[in-house]
């Protein structure tokens, strides 16, 4: 039998041009580490209804998920992971902390100070490489 695949749908956040990051609490797998809030697709979910189901359970907010940015695929040792990144808009309600995970508003500069699992390393190399990060939605 294979590896069990999960389709996983993460958000870019921003708000007065800071990036919200969330920290895996205690317990899960990946624990401690930081990373962009969402989760697993869940039976026949589409991943905006995946992304901003995740986001109204862990952070109690509604969001809309606009463009997807980037996929990447990480194979870890018991599952292969296939993470959907969303440029997003955050239209009702801040960020709360539901789950016991810690969040943050961070700048996208210091993205390179907080420690992220494999999949979402990529997502920050995307982010530092782009020629025209006017595509994301960073206002000032």
């Amino acid at each position: 039998m294979g590896k069990r695949h999960l389709h996983v749908a993460a958000g870019l956040i921003f708000k007065d041009g800071r990036l919200l990051i969330t920290r895996r609490p205690d317990g899960r797998h990946l624990a401690g580490l930081w990373e962009f809030p969402g989760g697993k697709q869940e039976g026949h979910e589409t991943l905006r209804e995946c992304l901003k189901r995740e986001i109204r359970e862990e952070l109690g907010v509604e969001i809309r998920a606009d463009n997807l940015l980037l996929t990447v695929e990480h194979e870890y040792d018991t599952k292969l992971v296939t993470l959907y990144l969303f440029q997003c808009a955050l239209l009702k309600g801040m960020p709360r902390a539901l789950e016991g995970q810690e969040i943050r508003w961070i700048k996208l500069a210091d993205l390179p100070n907080y420690s992220f699992p494999p999949p979402d390393k990529k997502i920050i190399e995307f982010l530092g490489s782009l020629k025209n990060p006017d595509i994301l939605p960073i206002p000032g």
